[in-house]
């Protein structure tokens, strides 16, 4: 006897792979950037950051992931379990050809790019809460410039 399986069922258990593809995308892409500045600072050994960065990432997203997400799920779009799952593959695949590459992309940028994608298609896609969203990474670019050219001064004298 067939089973029939419910829809819902399937787009389920897909999005469980979409998460654990974002998760091998942002280690694929961001474990590597991180643990080069720990290398050029001659702070840890290759190991010691991996699992400094995996404890900092963790604890990051248990303490402050909330309100992202928040902004991401509630407030930049409404998405549909289907519209949401395009999203996550189309960020893991982008992030993964751009590691394989050699890019340093920012796998949030990709994500954000993607949920506001699909969120335009269902029009319910925020464009206010997307400004506010570009302006935070435009204004964090400078900040962190200015800031570590403070620090490499004050450290270098």
């Amino acid at each position: 006897m067939l089973k029939v399986f419910k829809v819902q069922s399937i787009v389920d258990s897909l999005h469980i792979v979409s998460g654990f593809s974002i998760c091998m995308s942002r280690a694929v892409n961001d474990t590597p950037k991180l643990i080069a500045l720990l290398l050029a600072a001659h702070i840890l050994s290759v190991n010691a950051s991996l699992v400094v960065i995996a404890a900092g990432m963790g604890i990051g997203g248990l303490l402050n992931s909330r309100k992202v997400a928040e902004t991401v799920s509630k407030k930049l779009v409404r998405l549909e379990a289907v519209q949401g799952l395009s999203a996550n593959f189309v960020t893991s695949m982008l992030v993964i050809f751009a590691s394989k590459l050699g890019f340093p992309v920012s796998t949030t940028h990709v994500s954000i790019g993607a949920i506001f994608g699909a969120g335009c298609v269902s029009r319910t896609a925020s464009a206010k809460e997307l400004s506010k969203v570009v302006a935070s990474w435009i204004t964090t670019l400078p900040f962190a410039a200015i800031i570590s050219a403070g620090l490499a001064y004050a450290f270098a004298r």
